[in-house]
């Protein structure tokens, strides 16, 4: 699968990494192709970098992981976006976000062509993205959106990355939702000083 990155910091590092060691093609999109973070990511194999609408326009799978108060601007500069699936990691946290927004996909979808929006791989730290491995166990993850052949690619792309179930939690109605999750994680490692080893794990019986 080619897989545009937008995003080449922590978040967009970890799974750029993961995905190409998975076998995808990976397209970095930077503003600046000379001068970008992440630029270390072009060891892995499969990976190449361009400017932003060239690699959307050269993908079938767009992650976004800038800073959410970002999300409009960077939505407005992938062109043309019609036909492709866009996985958003971005959280709005302690209010700050993109303007006239609530959380980052509803951003998303009013400044884009496509609705195959979903948002996932934003409920967990980019360490745990990087190693999923608790023990015998693998973390679980969480994907949210309309589309559902989308979130089933998000799904399998959950997989690649080393998750070991990747659950549905709904519709783009549940987009806020995803991001009060992440904030919960956040308030465990940070604020409740528990670390950011800690991750979720789903278990039933």
């Amino acid at each position: 699968m080619r897989i545009a990155i937008v995003g080449t910091g922590n978040v967009g590092g970890a799974l750029a990494a993961k995905w190409a060691q998975a076998g995808h093609e990976i397209l970095l999109g930077v503003r600046d192709t000379d001068n970008f973070k992440g630029a270390a990511l072009l060891e892995q194999p499969n990976t190449t970098v361009h400017n932003i609408p060239t690699a959307v326009a050269e993908a079938e799978v767009i992650l976004l992981a800038t800073p959410a108060p970002k999300a409009v601007e960077v939505a407005q500069s992938l062109g043309d976006t019609s036909g492709k699936i866009i996985i958003d990691a971005m959280n709005v946290v302690m209010g700050r976000g993109p303007e006239g927004f609530t959380n980052t996909a509803d951003a998303i979808l009013a400044n884009t062509a496509t609705t195959a929006v979903v948002k996932c791989f934003n409920t967990t730290g980019f360490n745990n993205m990087k190693d999923t491995e608790y023990g015998d166990a693998q973390l679980d993850n969480f994907v949210a959106g309309e589309s559902a052949y989308a979130k089933e690619v998000a799904q399998q792309l959950s997989a690649d990355a080393g998750f070991a179930e990747c659950y549905d939690v709904g519709g783009n109605d549940r987009f806020a939702l995803m991001e009060q999750f992440a904030f919960f994680w956040i308030n465990l490692a940070m604020f409740q000083g528990h670390g950011r080893e800690i991750g979720f794990k789903l278990l039933k019986r």
